[in-house]
């Protein structure tokens, strides 16, 4: 049997949220925007809601998590349902004793073997490469061992050069386990990797690092729909790094730019379109600045022209204007860009841009074009999962082979 069809579930769970908050159709439409009948079709899944604006709107004004309305983390039984969520218990176990540890918490003793820093350092490579690369389950295989084997080292040196090696380690690898689970679907136990990146930061007192951590937070917000706090924290790391920046610091400068676009796009989820795009120009400023055909990959932002064009796509669609997002950095070499997660998020809001323009068909083979190069990644989308059930409603005569497999390979019922 396959899943529930995402927005029929997606919708009820709006009239469920709507109910607890005690609103009629009328009300919630009204503070939303929209009329009776869009609510309408949304509770009975005849309206797709492809935007997290919407979502976040509708989440906020019903006191409801977004991610709880999405109806995530989605388990595709092709894979046998282990592919990144076996791992979640032990991330939740490792997760939880890195913080006890980074807050000085007596009485706990070490759990592995200790292990060698140039070791740990390759696994964090190998994490980072996977991550990138989209491939989640590998990332998730590998974070629990390394994650205890920090927290060994730090338990067995509470000072000196292996310990902040393995502050530095545990900044890097509580991040990667951040944007793992975020993307698996998992944001409350995002933000405990988000705070255990910030208290390592916190001791190394590396404004590089703390820039890099706020970074991640502001990333945890965007999945909870917490878009004001989102912009607080960026706007609270991007004083901190100014002296930084001023004094010519590279990486600081590609922070600046990546702390700039967590902006854009809170901007855009709050409907603030001018100063969405107003962001979106400032950060290919910043971007223009830096080395020809650089992408921060030290710290996992991968900032530079490409990630800027990826960010516009964002924007235009949720602002509803899909095609000046794909056209707002003219001659930006998307696909060069050094991270299939980046290019396959780009592909997903192309898509979704093409569907918003009247290009169905384009929408289909870009979305199967995304999925033949990173499938777990957009099968388990929301908004992949969205937009292919909105298509499905609506028909895609010219591509209906491929629409069936993304169905198929989704496993939503339809």
């Amino acid at each position: 049997m396959m899943q529930e069809d995402s927005q029929q579930g997606i919708g009820r769970r709006v009239r469920a949220a709507r109910v607890a908050a005690g609103l009629t159709q009328e009300e919630l439409s009204g503070l939303v925007g929209r009329s009776v009948s869009w609510m309408e079709s949304v509770e009975a899944g005849r309206m797709p809601l492809d935007r997290f604006s919407v979502i976040c709107s509708i989440a906020d004004v019903c006191d409801v998590d977004p991610v709880w309305i999405l109806g995530q983390p989605y388990r595709l039984r092709s894979d046998g349902g282990t592919s990144g969520h076996a791992y979640i218990p032990a991330l939740r176990t490792v997760l939880r004793r890195s913080g006890l540890i980074l807050s000085g918490h007596p009485g706990l003793v070490p759990t592995s073997q200790p292990s060698d820093l140039a070791r740990m350092r390759t696994q964090a490579g190998a994490v980072n490469r996977a991550r990138q690369g989209a491939a989640l389950p590998g990332a998730a295989s590998v974070l629990p061992g390394l994650l205890e084997e920090l927290n060994t080292t730090l338990l067995t040196h509470e000072r000196g050069s292996e310990r902040e090696q393995a502050l530095r380690l545990m900044v890097d690898a509580s991040r990667n386990a951040r944007q793992t689970l975020n993307q698996l679907g998992y944001p409350d136990l995002a933000w405990v990797a988000a705070d255990v990146a910030a208290h390592a930061a916190r001791e190394l007192d590396d404004p590089i690092s703390k820039a890099a951590v706020a970074w991640d937070r502001c990333g945890a917000m965007l999945h909870q729909g917490s878009l004001q706090e989102t912009e607080a924290i960026a706007s609270a790391a991007l004083a901190d790094l100014e002296p930084t920046v001023a004094a010519g610091s590279v990486s600081a400068l590609a922070l600046q730019g990546a702390l700039l676009l967590r902006q854009v796009i809170a901007g855009a989820r709050m409907g603030q379109k001018s100063e969405a795009w107003q962001r979106t120009r400032e950060a290919w400023t910043i971007a223009e600045r830096l080395p020809e055909g650089f992408h921060d990959l030290e710290h996992q932002t991968v900032f530079g022209r490409g990630n800027v064009a990826v960010h516009a796509a964002e924007v235009g669609v949720e602002v509803e204007e899909p095609d000046k997002g794909l056209a707002f950095v003219p001659g930006a070499d998307v696909a060069g860009t050094p991270s299939r997660e980046r290019l396959t998020h780009y592909r997903i809001d192309e898509a979704r841009a093409f569907r918003q323009m009247g290009k169905s068909a384009a929408a289909v083979a870009t979305l199967r074009k995304a999925a033949s190069h990173a499938p777990h990644y957009v099968y388990a989308s929301p908004m992949a999962r969205a937009l292919v059930a909105d298509m499905v409603r609506t028909g895609v005569p010219s591509q209906a082979a491929a629409l069936s497999g993304l169905v198929r390979n989704m496993e939503l019922a339809v």
